[in-house]
């Protein structure tokens, strides 16, 4: 972390100290024991985005302090002046009853949604531009950094068209923006913006090292991926995310040392232009490694942020509901009363893999709600994406238990001879949403899909039964090697169909933009339903009603094609 945080600050992908932690990264994980880790380069359109000029209009101009954000539009010199107008959190909702048609919001910097969900929306309801003010509690003056870009990785010529930022954002500190909402509550507020920002592309940096199994052992191609991005914004970002990559690092130790007992490998990857160029070099290496990880990645932990100040006394884990009975029982024996909250996975940090079907999780200690009700939803710290964020954000005791935690998760998934999969619970939460939009649904035959989730369920708790005759015969020490391959190949395959439902609209070939709002809710495309229900018999229902049938369509095929698969292992077991 020192060397991390003093030799190698402001770890910009694009940058030299971008390509430095890349390098430092690579030789960190030769030195304890991953030999032939690399790096390696690719393009990307990162952002390098610099202070904003901004000024509050009155018998006296007010100067304030601003940061451009990442892939904001370049302004004129001129800049852009315009009526401010506060838009809450910046949702769909918050725009009810506002007009903002060529003018500027002023928005919470809250990750509901996200940043870059914030700009899309903002731009569709016509906005000319945007202010974003930072969390923390009410005199927080930290300026923050960010990125606005919802096109995922590097974009393709369809989410160049239609998924890059179009208007300029600034960020500026909760005191400011809070006397701002005020000054808004209170009558028209004029303001003027010009940005300062180079987006382009750059030749960036990902770092990847491997330790394999033993060659003798029963699935030494498969293999469990660890990664987390090792760039950052300006200054140390001693928790974000320097922290993750230090305990990547120290897991690559564990697990090279382990490897004799290994039964399966594992995959570190160090990835970059994480804010700057939205999660480009994670989507990279998805795309150059589908083939292998299509075929033997087993599940995909993510390290992103782990014991900052203020954590100790909450747990959160985030995972796609397969893994969620296997990480929440070694969660119990590592807290020791400390309470666990889980949630569902959604596309944010460097989820790139969701599409290949590959089941993700990332558990780290979090923030109180009372906590975030004070600083207005600082889930990551008043510090997050500032120059404040210093080694003294992060609790060390508390990382331990992190490192205990990451190493017992990772070790099981190394060494199970049957994967800790369920997809029980997979089918519970199918199950629990086709049921809320039921009504809404029946115009698109939702009614079916639900009939064949429920046989779904039954087939899971089928599998299930089966997995664990398998597991008790390796706990007697009468271990069946066919089966329990027959087994996982069958627990990744349902992933790999299960998985892009649960968290993806645009399925296995896309990246859904960051942030993206349907992204929220399990089958993310079934999100407009409810919207179909209030739309007169017109030529927008019936587009709607349209893409809606075939994400319909799409459910019942997951359903069908998951029940034959476990219908196909119990012919291939003689069960």
């Amino acid at each position: 972390m020192e060397a991390i945080t003093t030799t190698i600050p402001s770890r910009a992908a694009g940058s030299e100290n971008g390509r430095r932690m890349a390098e430092y990264s690579r030789d960190a994980l030769i030195r304890v024991g991953v030999a032939g880790a690399e790096v390696q380069d690719l393009p990307a359109i990162v952002s390098f985005p610099d202070h904003a000029d901004f000024i509050v209009r009155g018998a006296q101009d007010l100067r304030v302090q601003a940061n451009t954000l990442g892939h904001s539009l370049q302004t004129l010199p001129e800049g852009i002046e315009g009526e401010l107008v506060y838009v809450g959190s910046g949702a769909f909702a918050d725009y009810e009853g506002k007009d903002v048609r060529g003018k500027i919001i002023l928005t919470e910097l809250s990750y509901a949604p996200a940043r870059h969900e914030k700009q899309r929306i903002a731009a569709l309801m016509g906005a000319a531009g945007a202010v974003m003010m930072n969390w923390g509690h009410p005199e927080n003056e930290a300026v923050p950094f960010g990125s606005v870009k919802p096109a995922w990785g590097t974009p393709t010529p369809d989410t160049f068209r239609d998924e890059m930022p179009t208007i300029p954002c600034i960020g500026i500190s909760r005191v400011a923006g809070l006397k701002l909402k005020d000054d808004c509550a209170a009558g028209p507020v004029q303001v003027w913006f010009r940005t300062h920002v180079e987006n382009g592309w750059r030749p960036v940096q990902i770092t990847v090292g491997e330790v394999k199994a033993p060659e003798a052992s029963p699935e030494f191609e498969d293999f469990v991926l660890v990664g987390g991005h090792q760039d950052s914004w300006p200054g140390a970002q001693a928790t974000d995310n320097a922290a993750g990559s230090a305990c990547t690092i120290e897991l690559a130790r564990i697990v090279a040392e382990s490897r004799a007992d290994l039964r399966r490998g594992a995959v570190f990857g160090f990835w970059t232009a994480h804010e700057t160029g939205t999660m480009a070099g994670s989507a990279w290496f998805a795309d150059r490694n589908w083939d292998r990880l299509r075929e033997n990645a087993v599940a995909y932990l993510q390290i992103d942020q782990p014991a900052c100040v203020n954590t100790l006394g909450h747990w959160a884990t985030a995972s796609n509901a397969e893994l969620r009975k296997f990480h929440s029982r070694i969660e119990a024996q590592h807290l020791k009363g400390i309470p666990a909250v889980w949630e569902r996975a959604v596309k944010n940090g460097d989820s790139s893999f969701f599409g290949l079907g590959i089941p993700m999780f990332h558990g780290e200690g979090t923030i109180s709600e009372e906590e975030m009700a004070r600083t207005a939803m600082a889930s990551l710290g008043w510090w997050h994406h500032s120059v404040h964020n210093t080694m003294d954000k992060l609790d060390w005791d508390w990382m331990q238990v992190h490192v205990d935690i990451y190493a017992a998760w990772l070790i099981e998934l190394l060494t199970a001879p049957v994967l800790p999969f369920s997809h029980v619970e997979v089918a519970r939460q199918i199950i629990e949403r086709l049921e809320q939009l039921a009504a809404p649904g029946a115009a698109v035959g939702l009614d079916g899909a639900l009939s064949k989730a429920r046989q779904f369920a039954a087939a899971a708790e089928r599998l299930d039964v089966l997995a664990d005759r398998v597991r008790v015969g390796f706990d007697a020490g009468q271990g069946d090697e066919d089966a329990a391959r027959l087994v996982n190949r069958a627990f990744k395959r349902l992933s790999r169909l299960l998985v892009p439902l649960q968290s993806t609209v645009k399925g296995t070939y896309g990246q859904d933009p960051y942030g993206y709002t349907p992204q929220t809710t399990m089958i993310p495309c079934l999100y407009d339903i409810p919207h179909l229900a209030t739309l007169p018999e017109a030529e927008e229902r019936w587009m709607l009603e349209t893409a809606l049938r075939r994400a319909r369509n799409r459910v019942a095929d997951t359903m069908t094609d998951s029940i034959a698969l476990i219908d196909d292992l119990h012919r291939q077991m003689g069960r």
